[in-house]
């Protein structure tokens, strides 16, 4: 069996992973460090949870140990598709370079460009950014990307998703054409291949596992839901989670909750904290500093449910999430392997449950055609409870209650007295013009009232009562 001592790292670099607690390497790792150690361009295609982030990681860290990084000019550059994930791989680094002299610039989004280009000023080794923040300091002319000596594009696929794609292009033609390339995604789409062929040069392509494949540790599970009313959906799916966290009881230690809209994150997570479950949000229109905070208190465990958009989905290593809850079904059916793969990671046991409505159908088809399996259909749990309901009771209960209701007495009371009766006035014997009907209808002076006056009032002068025969002669 292959060891970390095997693949020629730099003993700082082995002391450190010693620290760590690890000894063997995973598949992933076993295949992409050694072509990476001797300069050659990597494809790694692998499940997600299968440590790519120290497949990339290690053999930069023993790369970089000899070399001094100049001003605004990084030696190397991570590229990462969030602001998590970018965050995540500075702490790898962190972790792997304990030992060795190297400096890290992390930019990202929702920190202050001043702090950013105090450090790159300095000079860093390691320059790990989102795309959008690391052009924002080019065009600035705060950094220069003509010594960048190694690449590497992490979750290629979910930069594809998120729209990154020109801008991972645009950073390719900045940095030196000489550079060594390392490309990592879970999934290869038609898209990502034209980019691998287009600016990697003879790579080894390492491909540990089938494409877009769940790790056969993760349970899986779906509720095909279907609300009383279409206004009542959003409610009743809530309480379908509720119920799916109790009946999992005390082996759900931790969960994340997926959502497909921030909205959503933001309802469900307020609406398990108002029936007392431990829950917060996390998406990507909240402050930085709040995501960081939200994150950290869920990997320390002071945070049990993490409601999350899709900004949680790829890459963030929480090694012992148990439940993973898919609220919404994803619309793109590799963003189910990525979601259910933060549960059940390095080896250990997970559950991951789905809950499916009516108009879900068609994307969950196209989720089980792209695992190749059936995933297990599990009844609803707020079935099986007696449905209540105000309008309908049981006929005991009706007649214990007709029993129990006694008619109060009523007080006598006096008769009121008649009022008395008001005379018409006397309809006028005078003849009136018929009132002219509209087409089809009734005329318009046929829904007054014979009492009121018509025309101009009590007082008609006389001159209008006259013929025209007698007014001209006049």
């Amino acid at each position: 069996m292959t060891k970390f001592s095997d693949l020629n790292l730099n003993p700082k670099v082995l002391k450190a992973i010693s620290d760590a607690g690890y000894e063997t390497p995973t598949p992933i790792q076993a295949g992409a460090i050694p072509p990476a150690l001797e300069g050659r361009d990597v494809l790694g295609i692998a499940q997600t949870g299968t440590g790519k982030t120290a497949s990339f990681t290690l053999p930069m860290l023993s790369l970089l140990a000899r070399g001094r990084a100049r001003a605004r000019m990084p030696r190397s550059l991570v590229l990462c598709p969030t602001r998590e994930l970018a965050a995540q791989v500075a702490e790898n680094f962190d972790s792997y370079s304990k030992y060795l002299k190297l400096t890290k610039a992390l930019l990202i989004g929702g920190v202050s460009f001043r702090e950013q280009e105090a450090i790159i000023d300095k000079g860093v080794d390691v320059l790990i950014a989102t795309p959008g923040r690391l052009l924002d300091h080019f065009e600035r002319g705060k950094l220069i990307l003509s010594d960048v000596k190694l690449m590497v594009v992490d979750e290629a696929d979910r930069m594809l998703d998120m729209g990154f794609i020109p801008d991972i292009e645009r950073i390719f033609g900045l940095t030196p054409f000489t550079r060594q390339t390392l490309f990592f995604s879970a999934t290869m789409a038609p898209e990502i291949e034209r980019i691998t062929n287009t600016f990697l040069s003879n790579p080894d392509r390492i491909e540990v596992a089938r494409q877009a494949t769940a790790s056969e540790t993760i349970e899986q599970g779906v509720v095909m839901f279907k609300a009383s009313r279409r206004d009542r959906e959003g409610s009743e799916k809530r309480k379908v989670l509720r119920a799916i966290l109790d009946n999992e009881g005390e082996t759900c230690t931790n969960a994340i909750v997926f959502c497909n809209r921030k909205t959503e994150v933001d309802i469900t997570s307020k609406s398990l904290k108002k029936y007392g479950y431990d829950a917060a949000a996390i998406h990507g229109d909240l402050d930085q500093s709040q995501r960081t905070r939200t994150l950290d208190s869920f990997r320390n465990g002071e945070l049990r449910i993490l409601v999350a958009s899709d900004v949680a989905a790829r890459g963030l290593d929480v090694p012992s999430v148990s439940h993973v809850f898919n609220f919404d079904v994803p619309g793109h059916a590799e963003d189910y392997v990525h979601r259910i793969g933060r549960t059940g990671r390095a080896g250990r046991e997970g559950k991951a449950f789905t809950i499916c409505t009516p108009r879900d159908e068609k994307a969950f088809d196209a989720i089980e055609a792209l695992i190749q399996k059936q995933i297990t259909r599990v009844d609803n749990p707020i079935q099986s409870e007696p449905r209540k309901s105000s309008r309908s009771k049981p006929k005991e209960e009706a007649q214990v209650e007709v029993q129990d209701i006694k008619p109060e007495p009523q007080a006598k009371t006096e008769r009121p007295a008649a009022p008395e009766r008001v005379e018409k006035p006397v309809r006028s014997e005078e003849p009136r013009n018929k009132p002219s009907r509209s087409r089809g209808g009734r005329g318009r002076n046929d829904r007054r009232d014979d009492n009121k006056v018509v025309g101009m009032g009590d007082h008609m002068p006389s001159f209008i009562a006259l013929s025209f025969d007698e007014r001209r002669t006049g």
